[in-house]
């Protein structure tokens, strides 16, 4: 008996290929090996050539003589039929368009050639050989090829496969009939974009207890098991892990618990044979393995979001459930339209150098939040634009980001590299740029991170676009545009950012975001109040809740580094003190309570209120530029003031503030109530309702203005007033004579010289004099001058 073998998940190349291979081996029977893919068995159920097929339950294995094997090279598609290859009598014949890296079959004569459907290697032999071939057999070999090649559009399309399916329609092909069932479709996406990277891997010996730990470090659902040569060798599940904690077994080792009956895909295998495997097998996760070695996975999650995004974007499904609402306008034409040229042009050849390359470049984040909300023709400036680089699990040594910002300063001398190899980062910056004015372009490695505890820096590892997206923090920042091809201008929306966008809500990817980095309490602020977004209301629970457990203060008690609590809170504080809706961010923060991440008795009262709102009405006011004081960093003063004194020193430490703002927040208390004890013994032992103007220069001089200032927002009306005479006129008061003046009337410099002009000052500041007549005639009656 002489079998054609199809393998399981059967497509079109398939069954063109077997049929055709029957008209070179007439003797020959057509078997299934296993279920066909839907749009083939739709065929089958209509054709004549149904009811000779075969399925391996029919077969006496003594009987085999040749089993000739289309369109797979690995024995595990081959179903139950791969037990006959053992068997000493079979002549095994392999036909296959694409060599197999992972390929097991050891065949006895194999045609593998490099084109686009194994139904082309098959029409040319069947060229050269005086066999008939009717119209039907053409229409199905024809379909085969169609179907294989995306209609000769595929990459892998040769010259060969275009005269093979000319020579088939000459035979007869019915372009009608395999217009039927070859509906159009787009190029279906690989493992390799679908899969996640790098995968957590754990040896055999591994306990149940470490392999618990990794699933709860990376959130992951299962773990893949590797031998000391890096080979794959089992899975395990939570739920397996779960079953063996529950049972006390936490110190036995994953390999009595993985399981080692796996079924692997390579990075070439295509989206329907993933899905056959999933659903035939009820299998969750498919490791990808490429020359042995396992280099991702692909999830059902994977699969299902694909599949989802295929149908809103018009691969010709039926989108239910209202999807089209959800379905986002792809916004690359709108952005190269809304972008100056210079940026655009930036942003071009980022993307053409990552293709050069083999990598995908995505604009992340708030560049592609802001191009969504722009208007159609409505400009957009972006002055910080982050690009993520998803360099397809190739190893790169210090991060395809940095290489790739490497190369972009090649053609962009005039900008300045900055790089950070801890994160595998690097950016561009412009300043004073004549046409780009002040830009920033991070360009960063795609990577998945993890906090070792509450509030610490995130440890980083490269990994895919998908992983990278998932450690984000809010969903409309989630999203990433691809500006590279093939796909360019897809958008990657997995957490609903587009819909959250359109809802005018703030909602986090993760229940324990806050617990991990919580500045991102302070960033949900800051969106919501600049965007006129509500914060979504599970999104606030997690906030209240993640203070409530008060994990901060301990953290702080226990651990010597906590920057989310430190240097990224002050960072957080800076971008929404320094911007115009300070004053209701901040309310939005007490109202949450997290303003308790800087003390746990921090509380905007109506005196703090107050005392703020004066610090923004004084710092306008007396520095409408901003060259006097950095307004931000006063009013976190100011913040900070409102503590307890013994506290306000540690606090402003903590943040890392500047030394002179910590030395001022420490001795404040002292220093308030010193002047207010000056104050009032003048005003006591005045004979006027106020002290003189000199009384309070001399006063308020030993001070500097930023101290000044600070009291002046927290004390009495008439000593606050007093200090702003001083810091808008008094300190800036001079005598209408200096030691010129002095010289030229006939004075000699000395130390006299110094108490004449204090004496001048004075005088000049208590309106005793006003002018420079004035002031001459002060000197002569106080200072004459000896008679020659």
């Amino acid at each position: 008996m002489h079998l054609i073998l199809c393998p399981i998940a059967a497509n079109f190349d398939a069954l063109g290929a077997a049929i055709g291979l029957r008209l070179l081996q007439p003797e020959a029977r057509i078997l299934l090996t296993g279920d066909v893919l839907p749009a083939v068995q739709t065929w089958l159920t209509q054709s004549w050539l149904a009811q000779d097929l075969m399925t391996p339950h029919q077969i006496k294995p003594e009987a085999i003589q040749t089993l000739t094997i289309v369109n797979t090279q690995r024995c595990d598609r081959l179903g139950q039929a791969a037990q006959w290859l053992n068997l000493p009598q079979i002549e095994v014949i392999l036909y296959d368009h694409a060599p197999d890296p992972e390929g097991t079959l050891v065949a006895t004569k194999s045609y593998l050639e490099p084109v686009g459907a194994t139904t082309t290697l098959v029409a040319e032999q069947v060229q050269i050989q005086p066999v008939p071939i009717v119209a039907a057999t053409a229409t199905l070999m024809a379909l085969g090829l169609h179907s294989e090649t995306a209609s000769l559009t595929s990459a892998t399309t040769t010259p060969r496969d275009s005269m093979a399916l000319a020579w088939l329609m000459n035979q007869g092909a019915n372009p009608i009939e395999i217009g039927r069932y070859l509906t159009p479709q787009p190029i279906l996406p690989t493992a390799r974009e679908l899969m996640s990277s790098p995968v957590r891997t754990v040896r055999p010996e591994t306990t149940i207890a470490e392999a618990q730990r990794i699933l709860l470090r990376y959130g992951h659902s299962g773990l893949s098991v590797v031998d000391s040569a890096g080979q794959l060798v089992g899975l395990i599940s939570r739920r397996d892990i779960d079953i063996a904690l529950h049972h006390h077994f936490g110190q036995a080792p994953v390999k009595a618990y993985m399981t080692t009956n796996l079924k692997t895909i390579n990075p070439d295998t295509r989206l329907p044979e993933i899905e056959f495997l999933m659903v035939t097998y009820d299998i969750g996760r498919l490791p990808v393995l490429e020359q042995g070695q396992l280099v991702g996975i692909v999830t059902r999650t994977d699969v299902l979001r694909q599949l989802y995004w295929m149908q809103v974007q018009g691969d010709g499904r039926e989108a239910g459930g209202g999807a089209s609402d959800l379905h986002c306008p792809l916004p690359i034409a709108r952005l190269n339209q809304a972008l100056i040229p210079e940026l655009w042009a930036i942003l071009d050849l980022a993307a053409r150098e990552a293709e050069r390359q083999g990598w995908h470049l995505y604009l992340v984040g708030g560049g592609v939040r802001d191009t969504l909300m722009s208007g159609p023709g409505e400009p957009l400036a972006l002055t910080d634009i982050d690009l993520v680089v998803d360099s397809f699990h190739q190893p790169v040594g210090q991060g395809a980001g940095v290489v790739l910002a490497q190369t972009l300063l090649q053609f962009h001398p005039d900008a300045r590299l900055q790089i950070h190899g801890q994160f595998q980062t690097a950016a561009l910056l412009w300043h004073h740029h004549p046409v780009l004015d002040s830009l920033w372009v991070d360009i960063a490695t795609a990577r998945t991170e993890f906090y070792p505890y509450p509030a610490a820096n995130p440890e980083v590892e490269a990994s895919s676009i998908q992983q990278d997206l998932y450690r984000r923090d809010f969903t409309i920042n989630a999203m990433a545009l691809r500006l590279t091809e093939p796909g360019a201008g897809q958008l990657l929306d997995f957490f609903g950012g587009w819909l959250d966008l359109q809802m005018g809500q703030i909602r986090v990817l993760h229940a324990n975001s806050f617990i991990e980095d919580p500045t991102r309490m302070y960033r949900a602020v800051r969106f919501a109040v600049k965007l006129e977004f509500e914060i979504e209301p599970q999104t606030e629970r997690y906030i209240r809740y993640a203070i409530a457990t008060g994990v901060y203060d301990r953290i702080q008690g226990e651990q010597s580094r906590a920057p989310a609590l430190q240097t990224r809170l002050k960072s957080e504080l800076k971008y929404i003190l320094q911007a115009p809706y300070w004053q209701p961010a901040l309310r939005l923060l007490d109202h949450l309570e997290a303003l308790r991440c800087l003390h746990p008795t921090l509380q905007l009262d109506k005196v703090l209120w107050r005392q703020l709102r004066l610090a923004g009405h004084l710092l306008w006011r007396f520095d409408p530029q901003q060259k006097r004081w950095i307004h931000w960093q006063m009013l976190l003063e100011v913040l900070l003031a409102h503590l307890p004194p013994e506290t306000r020193g540690p606090v402003a430490t903590n943040l890392q503030l500047p030394t002179d703002s910590i030395t001022r927040l420490t001795h404040l208390a002292q220093i308030e109530a010193e002047l207010a004890e000056q104050f009032l013994s003048l005003g006591r032992g005045a004979a006027t309702t106020f002290p003189r103007p000199s009384q309070m220069v001399q006063i308020f001089r030993p001070y500097d203005e930023s101290t000044l200032c600070l009291v002046a927002i927290r004390s009495t009306r008439p000593l606050r007033r007093q200090i702003g005479l001083f810091l808008s006129r008094w300190s800036q008061t001079r005598s209408p004579l200096d030691g010129h003046a002095l010289k030229r009337l006939g004075y000699k410099p000395g130390q006299r010289f110094k108490t004449i002009l204090e004496d001048l000052t004075i005088a000049f500041l208590d309106g005793v004099i006003q002018d420079q007549p004035t002031a001459e005639a002060y000197l002569v009656e106080h200072y004459p001058l000896p008679p020659e």
